[in-house]
């Protein structure tokens, strides 16, 4: 409920370019660079910050400036930023060379690159990095939304030292609310104030949600212009993600009036909304180092997780009670009662889940009302205008009189309606009144001054102390809480409807029926994205120098799998594009100059199984480009060539050129092992790699039966949780050989590895029925290993060849039912994905 400020209404502050200032804080620095690398704009102490000789002017080159080590350093963090509106930082960097160290953050502002710089603290900066762990341990344990909101402003005051640290909540009508406070004990308490929505003008929003961090060192400073002023086509630079943005002339006048010398504010943002803020207030100027702020941003974002995952688990208690209810309520309605009558049970199980003083219910013309609600008369006379002006979904309003004129002549008895839509058009309905209600908020200043006529400048309020305002002719608001349930009530009677008309029966087994298969295939898949995020964990750590760079190299692969994952669902895990999948893995290397990659061919649909295993591929075909191959070079071109075999198979060609020589590696990596076997294990295809001098060439051919939807869902099976993954000691007798028959290949050489850590000496790996059985009738092993499901196939030939040759056997699987069927089989254990060597030792000594 906006009490102040109709949607349409935009104050001075509101039409302010406040991105477009032309300056900076006198406490950092800031050059812009075009992709050539030359200067287009400067702030105007660039060269007092850095010690240069004269101010750079524009063309400099950005190598005329910074030092080569530096130089270095910055490229190397402008080539890392992939996504939009994440910026890089670097920390104690000497830019010029002079032992001088600061502290960078770079970031994209249209075709400019930007580098900000403020000075090093050398000093405090492995004490600001070691408070991240201890003050996010403090946050994990919380459990509820105000004690975290406490503790949050409590740890920033601790971190940052201002002199008054606030959590301030948005309401749907986009005033903000003071819900926790920390402060000097001699200042003037702010806890429980209401801001009105104009103190935040809607663009400053829009940047709080692109750039959740805001730091003003000193309100009295002068801004650092930036020259010029304008840039190419008289455009000025965009400060929309810059640290270092002065501040608007209004905003200085508006703290003024607050006392405040300086502020931080960090953003904190739900589901790409903006939620709330951590505002801090310093009576005098006051600037946290670079480090320090990172950490307290850091802070923010782990409160924004911890917020969700608070609400979700309210969200959850939430559903459930709302079951419950409905649940009785149709055990209550089995028995045959009218729907039309059922208004005193309907009034007796909402109870005080949802506060309301009447009800109404219209059901096939029958009119029947409860409490404070209105007559039959006044009731008919808004019916037909429910649907028709608050829509067919469930609606709430504290005022029905400002939607419709006509419930004005009941607004003294019912004003506020929560209005739940029974059928198509409007027909039926039930409706949960509540009657005025006045109230008191309590604002930190008068709300009407917060705002200007439309070309008047507005003048920020000097006062900020607590002004109360009494609403009246309006209801208590009904919350989310409220709404769910009702939402959820209103698709219990649909179901009551629906049953009245011998519907509900078949509609609810199909959709139970949907359910059951949904969630059997979700914990299968579930199961096996365990398996395989294990196996890349473990493969990966052998190529990594480094924990940075192990972290590189396996973020680099799940964000291949999520984005492959990503695209599947969007599809309902059907059959996914494969040109989008190579113009996204190939994206962060090509899109500044596009000529670099060409696709030629026509878009191949892959289905989930292909898509997923083509993911990993083209990951480490794009990342071994771009570290050694073309890609690595300004001049170089990768050509991607996608054709149909006369057979109707996918053939794919990959010709890099224009980049350093290449040379056939003198080991086989991780990597080269998923580009070389995916193909040709996963999917039955083909892969062949030649390291020519000129460039990399790699040709890959897909069966055309992947190249269509997925396989139908399985039944579900309750989870069970993994065992713990300590390095295995137990004592077994361990085989001679051992025959794994798994139809991936990442999971596959997961268990390959930890058989040979175990100290088996033979292991074969198939990933067919046909393979299988071949490997054992050619030399049958002392133990198997084989997954109970391999992509169309069931492996219970190869258990009956296994029985049939004495050989024990253990079988792997992402489901949890089937016990008695795994059982009649003959297997000696059971082994539930994901599982490590530990679980595999046990399975060796089982039997």
């Amino acid at each position: 409920m906006n009490l102040h400020q109709p949607e349409d209404a935009l104050t001075e502050c509101d039409r302010e370019p406040i991105h477009h200032i032309a300056a900076i804080q006198n406490f950092g620095g800031l050059i812009a660079i075009n992709a050539e690398g030359a200067l287009v704009h400067a702030s105007a102490n660039v060269a007092d910050m850095l010690g240069l000789a004269a101010q750079p002017v524009p063309g400099t080159p950005l190598a005329d400036i910074l030092a080569s080590p530096a130089l270095a350093l910055i490229e190397t963090a402008l080539a890392d930023l992939t996504k939009a509106d994440v910026p890089e930082r670097r920390f104690g960097v000497d830019l010029a060379g002079t032992g001088a160290r600061f502290d960078c953050a770079v970031h994209r502002s249209g075709a400019l690159s930007v580098i900000e710089f403020e000075p090093h603290a050398r000093n405090d900066f492995a004490d600001h990095v070691s408070m991240i762990v201890p003050v996010i341990a403090q946050l994990e344990a919380i459990g509820n939304p105000k004690e975290l909101c406490d503790t949050a402003a409590r740890l920033v005051r601790q971190m940052l030292g201002y002199d008054r640290v606030m959590i301030y909540r948005f309401h749907p009508d986009d005033s903000g609310e003071v819900v926790a406070e920390e402060r000097a004990e001699e200042m003037e308490p702010y806890l429980g104030l209401r801001y009105p929505a104009a103190d935040i003008p809607r663009q400053a929003r829009e940047l709080f949600r692109r750039n959740r961090f805001r730091v003003i060192a000193e309100m009295d400073a002068e801004a650092v212009p930036i020259v010029p002023a304008l840039g190419p086509g008289d455009t000025p630079l965009d400060l929309s993600m810059s640290m270092l943005r002065a501040h608007s002339k209004m905003h200085l006048a508006y703290m003024q009036n607050m006392g405040v010398g300086a502020s931080l504010a960090i953003a904190i943002v739900r589901h790409e909304k903006l939620w709330g803020m951590i505002s801090c207030h310093h009576r005098t100027p006051r600037l946290p180092p670079f480090s320090l702020r990172t950490v307290a941003e850091l802070l923010s974002q782990t409160f924004s997780l911890m917020l969700d995952r608070i609400l979700v688990t309210q969200s959850e208690a939430l559903r459930e009670r709302a079951r419950e209810l409905n649940d009785r309520l149709l055990l209550r309605l089995a028995g045959g009662l009218a729907l039309a009558d059922s208004l005193p049970l309907i009034a007796e199980l909402l109870g005080g889940a949802v506060p309301h003083d009447g009800l109404s219910l219209l059901v096939d013309g029958e009119y029947r009302a409860s409490g404070a609600a209105p007559d039959e008369a006044a009731f008919r006379t808004i019916a037909p205008l429910l649907a028709g002006t608050l829509g067919s979904g469930v609606h709430v309003t504290t005022r029905l009189a400002d939607e419709i004129h006509e419930a004005g002549a009941f607004a003294d008895t019912a004003t506020g309606a929560l209005v739940l839509p029974l059928s198509h058009g409007g027909r039926d309905c039930l409706v949960l009144w509540r009657r005025p209600l006045d109230r008191t908020i309590t604002w930190a200043g008068d709300p009407a001054k917060a705002k200007a006529p439309q070309g008047e400048m507005l003048q920020p309020r000097a006062s900020f102390a607590a002004w109360t305002e009494t609403v009246r002719g309006r209801s208590a608001e009904w919350d989310a809480e409220q709404c769910e349930i009702a939402a959820r009530l209103r698709r219990t009677l649909i179901e009551v409807v629906l049953r009245m008309n011998e519907e509900l029966g078949r509609e609810r087994a199909r959709i139970a029926e949907q359910q059951d298969l949904v969630i059997a295939e979700l914990n299968h898949r579930v199961r096996n994205i365990l398996g395989l995020i294990r196996a890349l964990v473990t493969q990966s750590q052998a190529e990594a120098l480094s924990v940075p760079g192990f972290a590189a190299i396996l973020g680099g692969r799940i964000a291949a799998l999520a984005a492959a994952h990503e695209n599947l669902t969007a599809k309902n895990w059907g059959p996914a594009s494969l040109r989008h999948l190579l113009e996204t893995e190939l994206a962060p290397y090509c899109s500044e100059d596009r000529a670099r990659f060409r696709l030629i061919g026509d878009d191949v649909a892959l289905g989930p199984e292909a898509y997923t295993v083509l993911a990993l591929v083209v990951h480490e075909l794009a990342t071994n480009s771009a570290k050694y191959g073309s890609l690595s070079a300004r001049a170089g071109t990768l050509e991607v060539r996608l054709a149909r075999t006369a057979f109707g198979d996918l053939a794919i060609a990959w010709r890099e050129a224009g980049g350093p020589p290449v040379s056939a590696p003198t080991r086989e990596g991780f990597g080269s092992t998923i580009i070389r076997r995916s193909i040709p294990h996963d999917l039955g295809g083909e892969a062949d790699i030649r390291f020519r001098i000129s460039g990399l060439e790699a040709d890959f051919l897909v069966p055309q039966r992947h190249l269509s939807a997925a396989a139908p869902a399985k039944r579900p099976a309750p989870a069970s949780a993994p065992a713990p993954e300590p390095a295995s000691d137990l004592p077994v007798l361990l085989p001679a050989s051992v025959l794994v028959v798994e139809d991936s290949i990442i999971i596959a050489l997961d268990i390959e590895e930890n058989l040979k850590r175990l100290g088996v000496g033979e292991v074969r790996v198939e990933s067919s029925v046909a393979g299988a059985l071949a490997a054992i009738a050619e030399s049958p092993p002392d133990f198997a290993m084989i997954d109970f499901n391999l992509g169309g196939e069931s492996s219970e030939p190869i258990a009956a060849a296994l029985r049939a040759a004495g050989v024990r056997f253990a079988l792997a699987t992402g489901y949890a039912e089937g016990d008695g069927a795994f059982e009649r089989l003959g297997a000696d254990t059971v082994l539930r994905k994901p599982y490590g060597q530990s679980d595999i030792a046990r399975a060796l000594g089982s039997g």
